[in-house]
């Protein structure tokens, strides 16, 4: 393992001409711009931030502002894109087939003693890229972030608040045992949890110190997949991971294992929130479903205190793309009968029911556009993709305050605002999200391969 700074050039299979207008901003476009260092005369301050909505689709990936549905900025983009927080809450690690490159949206947030002051650019793709043959998840936790790269099994923890200095902070460069589609999450005290396996199975998560030693593991998660953070407890951080026959739990330095009814169930899909102890999850019973696709109705609420779950049906299906969490730890699924659920994590107890989009159902095939959601700033940002609208939701009151029309076909979707939160998940995606299964397993993997965000 070792430190070192970079701003890394070539950008692999990514074939890219980025160029982008914004209020007060000059053009800041052009290949592998590095928007931390654009003059100050391209920036300019404002009162407050208000989030971007960066948007994958085919070609490239695009940045609108919230307030108006402006586009702000367009990177011309090669290949299938995943898009993950990159864990400052200005850059966005997009992946594609060998590399994850940070996009810069535009948001500066910059201390000055007992305040902020705020400034708002172009936003540019950077030239910070990490060669990660098939990219996996992206995982910012605590002050680091973790980039998996399934091809290799390469592990790269970065320091995110390095990206607007436009410097490439890289802390630590390991490797799993073998390359498999798998996962990283940095840890509190130093340490890393991460999963071990092959292209043919994975069951084993491990944590190892600050000093590369294990200290904990289990064998007992098959197929693992999906990664959330929990409410920690006095003793450190609490991780929850999804397997095909319950979930397992870190927790207080050990493994716990959820306890389910029958032999089979998967949650690979999973989202957390620093304040709750209770991980939204999906809940998947069918270990070989007709035509490869399960399409649950149940939801999954596990209780990292006592590695119990309670399930709850939503009366409509749901896929991969539809779970997130609110400010104060609401659990939000968007079902295939256009609600936005918004529950009590606690209780199941339904808060909110919104209708927002057209009745829909999970694509074929998991890349494929489909509805979809993410949250930021006590708002739930939900996508239709075939009318080409997104929809803003109060999380708390439940109302819609704002539509925008869409000028692309997203397939996935990242919001910025400016500041690290934390808040809402580990991941996402690739990184948090679980579609992307690059290990070539059958399509009941793929489709729960959105938990990494990515």
């Amino acid at each position: 393992m070792k430190r070192r700074t970079a701003a890394l050039l070539g950008l692999g299979a990514l074939t890219l001409a980025a160029c982008g207008t914004g209020t007060g901003a000059s053009d800041a476009g052009g290949t592998g711009t590095d928007s931390a260092d654009a003059p100050a005369s391209d920036r300019t301050e404002v009162g407050a931030l208000s989030p971007r909505i960066v948007l994958a689709h085919e070609g490239g990936v695009t940045t609108l502002d919230s307030t108006d549905g402006a586009t702000l900025g367009t990177a011309e983009l090669e290949g299938y894109l995943r898009l993950n927080p990159a864990g400052d809450g200005r850059h966005v690690a997009v992946s594609a087939s060998d590399a994850i490159t940070m996009y810069d949206t535009g948001l500066l947030a910059q201390g000055h003693g007992d305040h902020f002051h705020y400034y708002v650019q172009a936003p540019a793709l950077t030239d910070l890229s990490i060669a990660a043959p098939h990219p996996g998840h992206v995982v910012p936790h605590g002050d680091r972030t973790a980039l998996f790269a399934d091809g290799t099994g390469a592990i790269t923890l970065i320091d995110p608040a390095a990206l607007g200095e436009g410097e490439l902070d890289i802390l630590e460069e390991t490797a799993t045992d073998a390359p498999h589609h798998g996962v990283a999450v940095p840890l509190s005290d130093g340490g890393l949890l991460t999963t071990q396996g092959t292209e043919d199975s994975r069951s084993t998560v491990q944590v190892l110190d600050a000093d590369g030693n294990v200290t904990a593991q289990t064998d007992d998660c098959p197929s693992v997949h999906g990664e959330a953070a929990a409410q920690p407890t006095d003793s450190g951080d609490v991780i929850s991971l999804g397997c095909e026959n319950g979930s397992v739990i870190y927790r207080d330095g050990e493994f716990h294992k959820v306890e389910i009814d029958g032999d089979y169930q998967r949650s690979g899909n999973q989202k957390g929130h620093e304040d709750s102890p209770i991980v939204l999850a999906d809940h998947k019973v069918e270990a070989d479903p007709e035509g490869g696709i399960e399409r649950p109705t149940q939801i999954a609420l596990i209780d990292t205190r006592d590695a119990s779950m309670q399930t709850v049906d939503l009366g409509s299906e749901y896929w991969f793309r539809s779970l997130d969490r609110g400010p104060d730890g609401e659990a939000l699924v968007l079902t295939a009968d256009g609600e936005l659920n918004i529950l009590d994590p606690e209780t199941g107890e339904m808060l909110h029911e919104v209708p927002v989009v057209g009745e829909w159902s999970e694509p074929e095939q998991w890349q494929e556009a489909g509805p979809m959601m993410a949250v930021a700033d006590g708002t739930a940002f939900v996508v239709d993709p075939e009318a080409q609208k997104l929809v803003m939701v109060d999380v708390a009151s439940g109302e819609i305050y704002r539509e925008l029309d869409l000028p692309v076909v997203p397939h996935e979707i990242q919001v910025t605002t400016g500041t690290a939160s934390g808040e809402y998940e580990i991941a996402p995606g690739a990184g948090g999200d679980d579609s992307d299964d690059s290990d070539g397993e059958d399509h009941k993997d793929h489709e729960d391969h959105e938990d990494h965000d990515h």
